[in-house]
């Protein structure tokens, strides 16, 4: 039953994560503030989750490398939310793939196969096309967009941490938190906006958008194929700005669409063909 049910929880993790731009946008505080609420919350979620399901706390420097990381990412998409439009956030977050194969190159040394080459420059064309709607005076701002790209980055690093000894993705995750907490905090005391709906909007994004997310994934990924999760996961950057305008009114310019268009269906095609035709041993990531 579980393993029949593993690919809906991938589904629901989407979903989830989808939430995010519309609902940032709808709290009126400060992305620090946000963050630090955020995080604190989810902390607690995903402490009682572990304790549940028996799963230990595991901290040492793998690990917390990856919360580090986790925080990095989640303060950078937040702030990237409030700068730019919620498809430039998360579309440009999204091109973590192919800063996993840059930095499996240079760090690890792993030679790119042909199908990481060949995504490289294609989803460098979706990239360059927001910067260059954000230059035209499109709806993005080149420092939100920036700062989405940088949060791609950092996600890449969490996604590359089962290849350092101890690591754990819950811990990892439980440790971003506690730092997102820690740092966000100081900032969230000092806002003054505290209505029944800025503190719902919080709740659903700290609980839903993010805690619940990333045990949705930890759960489904035990028995979904990577394939299968990768092509239900890329809900997320269709639905996200779907939401937006539906909800408030947010567009993409012309040559940002053609950019979440290019980006979006080059990592599509790259996750199908990688799996599918997979490179020779000695070239695979």
């Amino acid at each position: 039953m579980k393993k029949k049910l593993s690919p809906y929880l991938i589904l629901a993790e989407a979903v989830c994560f989808s939430l995010g731009g519309v609902i940032v946008k709808s709290i009126p505080w400060g992305a620090m503030s946000i963050n630090g609420a955020r995080s604190l919350i989810a902390g607690l979620v995903i402490f009682l989750y572990m304790k549940l399901r028996g799963h230990p706390v595991v901290f040492n420097r793998s690990v917390f490398l990856g919360g580090a990381m986790m925080c990095a990412t989640s303060a950078l998409y937040v702030y990237a939310n409030k700068l730019t439009t919620a498809a430039s956030a998360i579309i440009l977050q999204y091109t973590a793939p192919v800063f996993i194969i840059l930095f499996m190159a240079v760090f690890f040394h792993k030679k790119p196969d042909r199908w990481d080459i060949a995504a490289i420059p294609v989803i460098a064309c979706g990239v360059i096309c927001f910067f260059l709607d954000s230059l035209m005076g499109g709806g993005g701002s080149m420092a939100g967009n920036l700062l989405a790209l940088a949060s791609g980055a950092t996600y890449a690093v969490v996604f590359m941490m089962k290849v350092l000894p101890g690591s754990d993705s819950l811990s990892s995750v439980f440790t971003g938190c506690i730092l997102g907490a820690i740092i966000g905090i100081p900032f969230t005391v000092q806002e003054t906006a505290f209505a029944p709906s800025v503190l719902g909007a919080v709740f659903t994004l700290s609980v839903f958008q993010f805690a619940c997310a990333y045990i949705c994934m930890a759960e489904g990924l035990e028995h979904t194929p990577p394939l299968t999760a990768s092509l239900i996961s890329t809900i997320e950057p269709i639905l996200n700005p779907i939401l937006a305008a539906l909800v408030i009114g947010e567009t993409l310019g012309i040559t940002a669409l053609a950019g979440a268009v290019i980006v979006v269906v080059g990592i599509l095609a790259y996750n199908i063909l990688k799996a599918r035709f997979p490179a020779d041993k000695g070239e695979d990531l």
